[in-house]
């Protein structure tokens, strides 16, 4: 398994903003390789790497940090900008299954996989 960042240790007062995306159809291996390249990172800095990505999972990991900095501004009073990505979960949701037909009346299953994704924000320290 492959190595990523610590996350740093928590101030005791500080909150922990969060946001979740459900369903998303996308699937989780290859969401998890853009999660780590952004977990740890100030939110400038992941949303400016998004923006850029190659990866189309790029644009659902950044649509749920632009939420979760929503979350943070209407519901904790925080700047949205001056936050920091605590922590990026990505888990497997449900797997569509479909069918293709195929040569002499059989048919081979597609599996269509989905995700459930999460962050948590916390302010910077400085």
């Amino acid at each position: 398994m492959a190595t990523s960042r610590k996350q740093p240790k928590l101030a005791p007062d500080a909150p922990l903003v969060r946001a979740k995306a459900r369903y998303v159809r996308v699937a989780p291996r290859k969401a998890r390789l853009v999660a780590d390249q952004v977990r740890g990172l100030h939110v400038t800095e992941a949303r400016n790497l998004l923006s850029f990505h190659a990866r189309d999972a790029s644009r659902d990991v950044q649509k749920l940090i632009e939420s979760a900095m929503a979350n943070a501004e209407a519901n904790h009073e925080l700047i949205g900008d001056e936050m920091r990505i605590h922590e990026i979960r990505v888990d497997e949701g449900p797997t569509l299954r479909r069918w293709r037909p195929r040569a002499r009346g059989r048919a081979t299953r597609i599996d269509k996989k989905t995700c459930h994704m999460s962050v948590a924000l916390t302010p910077t320290d400085e």
